[in-house]
């Protein structure tokens, strides 16, 4: 088997390092012995999503989003929407989250249209969002996830979208429902930074599974070693459940 991976905007929105996620998603298919190859796609660089089984979106600033707007309208854009309807996987963070929903409307009132490929939106707020943060995961069986916010815009889901999880601690979404992330098809949307998949693996395998699936059919991933990835979460857990 082999997953190939595409990672949009590399140099431009990596916030936290967030390119550690597709660190983490090459070792754990390696360490299984399941070839994977990385390729990078930044601006000015043609997208051919039919090339690709999975896709990853970091976080960047404002200013770095409206960087792109150009580039998504030549072409990237609709590639993009017709890799998520083709129900290829997709994780995106945080301003990758944003950037795949219609638009996004600044504390002052400047909006920045995006792909639209999901139905959200988002609204800037003078106040950030920021700190270590949980939620459950109800496809994982309620599954916590530990991970750390840093956002001042608040995300609204549309029609046919569903929230990743439910906030146990921190803000989530938007600090006013409860709600964590965004999920349509093969697509995983979370504000998560720092980085997200190295301290949740069962999350991590998840989303490959996903892509395996979708590329073959039918996956089975070989289980891990994964005490110290496990003690990591554990910690962060206990951190934020004793406040």
């Amino acid at each position: 088997m082999e997953l190939k991976i595409c990672h949009l905007f590399p140099d431009i929105l990596n916030l936290y390092g967030d390119r550690g996620n597709v660190v983490c998603m090459r070792r754990r298919l390696g360490w299984r012995g399941i070839d994977v190859s990385v390729s990078e796609v930044s601006i000015g660089t043609a997208l051919k999503a039919s090339d690709y089984d999975l896709f990853f979106i970091g976080g960047g600033q404002d200013f770095e989003q409206e960087v792109l707007l150009e580039d998504l309208k030549g072409g990237k854009t609709a590639e993009i929407k017709a890799a998520i309807e083709d129900g290829k996987t997709f994780l995106a963070i945080c301003g990758g989250y944003q950037m795949l929903g219609a638009y996004y409307k600044t504390w002052d009132g400047q909006q920045c249209d995006f792909t639209g490929a999901l139905d959200l939106y988002t609204v800037g707020h003078k106040d950030r969002m920021i700190g270590n943060y949980m939620f459950t995961c109800e496809e994982l069986g309620g599954q916590t996830v530990v991970g750390f916010e840093n956002h001042s815009g608040k995300t609204y889901l549309g029609s046919g979208i569903r929230p990743i999880g439910r906030v146990l601690a921190g803000y989530g979404n938007n600090g006013e429902d409860g709600m964590e992330g965004a999920r349509y098809k093969n697509v995983f949307c979370t504000y998560s930074h720092g980085c997200l998949l190295p301290k949740n693996p069962i999350l991590a395998d998840h989303i490959l599974k996903t892509a395996l699936t979708r590329k073959y059919g039918s996956a089975e991933l070989a289980p891990l070693d994964d005490a110290v990835e496990t003690a990591a979460h554990s910690y962060m857990e206990r951190r934020l459940t004793a406040k």
